[in-house]
């Protein structure tokens, strides 16, 4: 008898439970353990946990303030929820509790925030919506991986306790995508987007022209898209973006609070252009398009007004579609150009782009000429590259020159991990996780005064890679690294531990549905299966 009283109150209590939850909207689950506040990638500056977890329920509303910007991000968040909670977490400026986005002054500069969590609810504040959007960023990967799809997960969604301040170490931080050795689709270049812009990536710096392929219209001279876009490395169909497209490129990326970077590459990787205009060639005679994957043997010729022309053209058309402050301009093994020529070329085309009001950004073979006043130098050197051409790169900082890194055999993600790698190149060596994350953007280059290093970059050329899952496979698991490189102190920076919130984010890479390269020298545990 006493056994079967004990029986029904359990039974009882199961139904209270069960009652509760329909009440709360919450489906009854075990037990769970929100993320600690410090799992996140890119290390937060500071993160004091402590007090109740927060639990989104069905009753839970995203609040934002009066502003457009503010709002923007509630409902990014709130596509990003509602399809695993099922949930309709309404974007709201009434009303207090739930999650709350605010912008306020404070010491977040551009894009730092302040995430506040606790059982009432979780605060966002951030001086600027780019800040909101980080935190934002920062939230999800606070949410348990199942946040992620697309389909009704049961939960619980849990969001821990405590305090996070956060502002990045650097304002450029990059990611470049090579669309012209392989064309990628407008929706292709938006899917990378969003998984930059989880791990706080700001620039997208996007590859525009080389010898195998001219992607993007221009008005003034129609032939490079429809001609030099026709092809790409192996001799597949190629493509071009339309001024319709690139807009919608610029339109996401901003949305997703990226900077577009547009490049043309010149006066070598030109045999695109060189094919499509007789002219633009010094004996005016125009090569055949090229698939192959050779470097260096293309060059404009530096000493035709029409040239400079085709440039001025070329870059006013482009800098007109693109509302960011840069626009690349290349440079680099520009071996069939002579020195002279290359710093002839140089002089006359950096104040074109100054004259459309964009700042020049150039590989750091620009160093060998003369940078313009404000001109970044992007530095894609190894660490065995010779002394003289470090210490030019370095003088130039000391000059004013701005640097953006990208050691080719740390950042650079086309690069194999191994020998076994089905995918990239190996000319820089191979480059494993450890690698990748495991050195310092402020140290890299003696000399270099400390505030010349606006940030760092992380390239992908694309020879060897022809769709989303190939991009994916390279870039994760090195992606986040070189993100936290360029977001996190250099104090935080430890492999050993960085190793073990880098494995956590393998269950969130599944659940998104991204390919991804499963180091061994990463403990990924059940996430890695």
């Amino acid at each position: 008898m006493r056994q079967h009283r004990r029986t029904l109150r359990l039974l009882g209590s199961v139904l209270l439970v069960a009652m509760a939850a329909s009440v709360t909207g919450a489906a009854p689950a075990p037990a769970a353990s929100p993320t600690p506040l410090d799992r996140v990638i890119p290390a937060p500056a500071s993160v004091d946990p402590g007090g109740s977890p927060y639990r989104i329920t069905r009753g839970t509303h995203i609040r934002v303030d009066g502003s457009r910007e503010t709002r923007g991000v509630g409902e990014y968040l709130a596509k990003i929820l509602r399809p695993s909670t099922g949930y309709r977490l309404p974007v709201t400026a009434q009303g207090a509790g739930g999650i709350r986005l605010r912008l306020a002054e404070g010491p977040f500069g551009a894009e730092g925030y302040r995430l506040d969590s606790g059982r009432g609810g979780v605060t966002i504040t951030a001086a600027k919506p780019a800040g909101l959007f980080h935190g934002v960023q920062t939230l999800r990967q606070l949410l348990p991986a199942a946040v992620e799809k697309d389909s009704v997960q049961p939960g619980p969604w849990l969001v821990a306790g405590g305090t996070i301040k956060d502002t990045p170490r650097y304002g450029w931080r990059g990611a470049m995508l090579d669309v012209s050795r392989h064309f990628f689709t407008v929706e292709q270049v938006k899917r990378y987007i969003d998984q930059l812009a989880l791990y706080k990536i700001n620039k997208l710096h996007l590859h525009l022209s080389d010898d195998q392929g001219w992607r993007i219209a221009i008005d003034s001279w129609p032939r490079l898209a429809t001609y030099g876009g026709s092809t790409e490395v192996g001799g597949g169909p190629g493509g071009f973006y339309t001024k319709a497209d690139y807009r919608e490129i610029v339109r996401y990326a901003s949305s997703r609070h990226l900077e577009v970077v547009p490049e043309i590459d010149m006066p070598g990787h030109t045999n695109a252009a060189l094919a499509s205009y007789a002219d633009l060639n010094c004996d005016g005679v125009a090569p055949p398009l090229y698939t192959g994957t050779e470097v260096g043997f293309s060059s404009l010729c530096a000493g035709k007004d029409i040239t400079y022309d085709f440039v001025d053209d070329v870059i006013r058309e482009l800098a007109a579609l693109t509302p960011g402050r840069y626009l690349h301009i290349g440079g680099d093994e520009a071996h069939s150009t002579s020195h002279e020529d290359y710093v002839k070329f140089m002089d006359r085309v950096q104040p074109i782009v100054a004259k459309y009001g964009k700042t020049v950004v150039g590989w750091h073979q620009l160093t060998g000429a003369t940078p313009a006043k404000g001109a970044l130098a992007q530095y894609w050197g190894l660490d065995g590259t010779s002394a003289e051409e470090k210490a030019r790169v370095v003088k130039a900082a000391q000059n004013g020159t701005g640097l953006i890194l990208s050691p080719a055999d740390r950042v650079y993600l086309d690069m194999k991990y191994t020998k076994d790698t089905p995918l990239g190149l190996s000319w820089a060596g191979y480059v494993e996780a450890k690698r990748s994350y495991d050195w310092d953007p402020g140290a890299y280059l003696p000399g270099v005064p400390g505030g010349a290093v606006r940030g760092v970059e992380a390239p992908m050329w694309s020879e060897t890679l022809e769709n989303s899952e190939h991009i994916e496979y390279m870039a994760f698991p090195r992606l986040p690294g070189v993100a936290e490189l360029g977001w996190s102190s250099a104090a935080s920076h430890d492999w050993e531990r960085y190793k073990g919130r880098l494995a956590a984010q393998a269950e969130r890479w599944n659940a998104l549905g991204i390919e991804w390269y499963r180091s061994p020298q990463v403990p990924w545990g059940a996430g890695g299966r």
